[in-house]
């Protein structure tokens, strides 16, 4: 006998009854993007739970993630405007003071395939001109970092540099540093997962070309830095948030040691 399936909108419509953590009502941004991405990584699990698979599990997932972020964002901080992967552009950001860019369910394909742990929830401010808090939760890992307590990057266990990479699609030019660098390849899924895998040493640097959006990495890299990591574009220059066009299509993120010759190698050789 087949077994009816939640629909994706049965998933998302009981969100006012989902138990929630208390968030202390003088919160700071820091507190508030904690608690977001923590709630809806909770959410995540409980839809994991729910008989779907592939497609459905992946858009229950995101659609889940997406209305929750809304609403609790849409809550705590009435006043900002929030551009999200799973929404509508919301132009006002573009003349807005802050904006919260988030990626309710960054990592898909591996939040599809469980019991993969390498998936997140991305949530990052943007005030005036430059990430000033954020959050990556690993709820499959139980775990959320946080620009309000910003996470003690220990002293590489590795006896040689490890970079992290796509699993799926690594660039090319990543496996060409890696031997250059006499490096491990780590391959992992979603982009907040591998930025953190550089916080927990399980990687010393992540670096990507071929294609990402600013939600894909502003929460990463606000609590990268935050932990002392060197963060920049592949050509050294800045990352910058909030643009008109919210293509962002490569990072480095690494321990602060390893950036200069990661930039050697890619002025010298470029990316194709």
């Amino acid at each position: 006998m087949l077994r009816k399936r939640p629909s994706r909108l049965a998933l998302v419509s009981d969100l006012d009854q989902l138990p929630r953590t208390p968030l202390a009502p003088d919160a700071d941004d820091h507190e508030v993007a904690a608690w977001a991405a923590t709630e809806a990584g909770h959410l995540l699990l409980q839809v994991r739970q729910q008989g779907l698979e592939g497609r459905e599990l992946k858009d229950a997932g995101d659609q889940a993630a997406h209305e929750l972020l809304m609403k609790l964002l849409g809550e705590v901080r009435p006043d900002d405007v929030v551009l999200s992967e799973e929404g509508k552009d919301d132009r006002r950001r573009l003349h807005s003071d802050r904006v919260w860019i988030v990626d309710p369910l960054d990592g898909t394909r591996e939040f599809s395939e469980p019991p993969r742990d390498d998936w997140a929830v991305h949530v990052a401010l943007w005030e005036k001109g430059d990430l000033v808090a954020g959050a990556v939760a690993l709820p499959g890992l139980d775990v959320t970092y946080d620009t309000g307590r910003p996470p003690a990057v220990p002293p590489s266990t590795a006896s040689r540099p490890r970079i992290v990479a796509s699993r799926t699609r690594p660039p090319a030019f990543v496996q060409a540093l890696v031997e250059h660098l006499d490096a491990e390849l780590v391959p992992m899924g979603s982009a907040g997962a591998k930025v953190m895998s550089v916080v927990r040493d399980v990687s010393d640097a992540y670096v990507h070309a071929g294609g990402q959006y600013e939600w894909d990495s502003a929460a990463p890299v606000v609590v990268a830095r935050a932990a002392g990591l060197f963060t920049s574009r592949v050509d050294g220059s800045p990352l910058v948030y909030n643009q008109d066009d919210v293509l962002l299509p490569d990072l480095i993120v690494c321990r602060p040691e390893l950036s200069q010759q990661i930039l050697d190698f890619v002025r010298e050789h470029g990316t194709d």
